[in-house]
């Protein structure tokens, strides 16, 4: 009798723990040992050592499941220039900008590992990259790299990503292409890659892996968007490639593919997006940028609010160039105002890194030559807005160092700002989901509704 309590047991225990526990530790190498309730008895006449075996079991199970934790990431407030590869290569002018660099508050710089050429500026490990032959060495990555850490100086890797005139011409299966199977190519007779392809994703998911690998803190995405000029419309794409998807609904899910690539390999990312997409809208749609959706798989959403990008009457203000500090405040509460309409309680959403105008738009009909002053004016609009990171862009790398503040000052400066901060907060009055909640017609509750 007692022969057959033990069988039904055993049964019993089969049933519950199931086929998929028991094949799960089968597949381990080497797989282990596991002695069954009914001989384990034999064995001591004990049901103590039977709970000990099943015991074993449920601990493997439980190891196998849990997934290894993500490596850690340090996050740094950024205040950064942008510096092309061939001037991070050049040593007399690479030389020249650290030292402004020692002696201001700038503590990162954004470096060309993926430029507008399409090509990538120093040797990698990359199957793809040297397959298709991207690379044109611009730089020798371990002299720069060991410069900037010596410095303790945060680095970033700027990759284009769809603007791409070289991938194409390489791999015309990637490009966007005409109805009469021609590359799609821009104003300036650019191609660009097909931004429903998932090989190019790949691709450049491998170039954010190796930047990574060469020790760049964080990769910034830049032309994450579709074009937008001549001939775009006459662009014809497959089916199979779109999957019924909108070009908003591509970008976000290319946004959200490269960033669980990038959390996997302990690297931040960022991606840089037009101001005029910012509350949504035409710009929006065209370029296949959604402020609040791609923020929500981001750690860095880095606005190119630069003055000279608005047209005469944005914000209210007749000539945006020629007002900095009133154009980036406008831009930044627009931010603010757009950002608050997706944020949840507990949900992630990226922190806003602006770009900066440190150049003059002399294209314009109505503009004004920015100097330090100009530069100080944008940086001054940015923490009034209650950021307080940013970056400024010059092309030609020639920046107006006098505007920024020196390590000390820009300390005291950070403090004062978070002084206020703080007084500002003791002073408004108790945040609305402290109260009683209501619930809305629509099973929302009225805290969540009015984020």
């Amino acid at each position: 009798m007692k022969k057959l309590e033990i069988c039904l047991l055993c049964l019993c225990l089969f049933v519950l723990c199931g086929c998929r526990r028991y094949e799960r530790i089968e597949a381990t190498t080497p797989a282990p040992v596991i002695v069954s309730r009914e001989s384990s008895e034999a064995a001591d006449g004990t049901e103590e050592a039977a709970a000990q075996e099943e015991t074993t079991i449920v601990e493997l199970t439980t190891q196998e499941e849990t997934e290894p934790p993500l490596p850690e990431r340090t996050p740094k407030k950024v205040k950064g220039v942008y510096l092309t590869a061939y001037v991070a290569g050049t040593q007399s002018r690479f030389d020249e900008i650290l030292s402004h660099i020692d002696e201001t508050e700038i503590n990162a710089v954004v470096i060309d590992v993926k430029n507008d050429d399409g090509r990538v500026t120093f040797a990698m490990d990359s199957p793809i990259v040297n397959e298709v032959g991207s690379v044109q060495k611009l730089m020798n990555i371990d002299t720069v790299m060991a410069k900037l850490k010596e410095r303790n100086i945060y680095t970033i890797a700027r990759i284009v990503a769809f603007r791409d005139p070289y991938l194409p011409e390489q791999r015309p299966e990637w490009g966007l292409h005409l109805a009469d199977g021609s590359l799609y190519r821009d104003n300036n007779n650019l191609a660009w890659v097909n931004p429903y392809k998932r090989e190019v994703w790949d691709y450049l998911v491998e170039v954010a892996v190796e930047a990574h690998k060469a020790g760049f803190d964080e990769v910034q995405f830049d032309y994450i968007r579709f074009s937008t000029e001549r001939g775009i419309n006459q662009v014809v794409y497959d089916e199979a490639d779109t999957g019924g998807l909108s070009k908003t609904e591509i970008i976000t899910e290319f946004v959200n593919y490269v960033y669980e690539k990038c959390l996997a390999e302990g690297v931040f990312m960022a991606a840089d997006v037009f101001g005029a997409i910012i509350g949504g809208g035409i710009d929006s749609d065209n370029v296949g940028q959604s402020y609040g959706d791609m923020a929500a798989s981001l750690d860095y959403i880095c606005p190119m609010i630069y003055p000279s990008h608005y047209a005469d009457g944005n914000f209210g203000i007749e000539h945006p160039d020629t007002q900095p500090y009133d154009t980036i405040l406008a831009a930044l509460q627009g931010s603010k105002a757009d950002l608050s309409g997706y944020t949840r309680n507990g949900e992630h959403q990226a922190v806003v890194r602006p770009w900066l105008q440190d150049f003059t738009a002399s294209y314009l009909a109505n503009y004004i030559d920015y100097g330090p002053e100009q530069i100080r004016a944008q940086i001054q609009a940015v923490y009034d807005a209650g950021y307080d990171e940013w970056m400024l862009w010059s092309a030609a790398c020639r920046y107006h160092w006098d505007g920024l503040r020196t390590p000390a000052e820009a300390e005291a400066e950070m403090r004062e700002i978070e002084s206020r901060a703080a007084a500002r907060n003791q002073t408004q009055p108790a945040p609305e989901e402290t109260l009683p909640e209501e619930t809305s017609a629509e099973g929302e509750t009225a805290s969540a509704a009015s984020q």
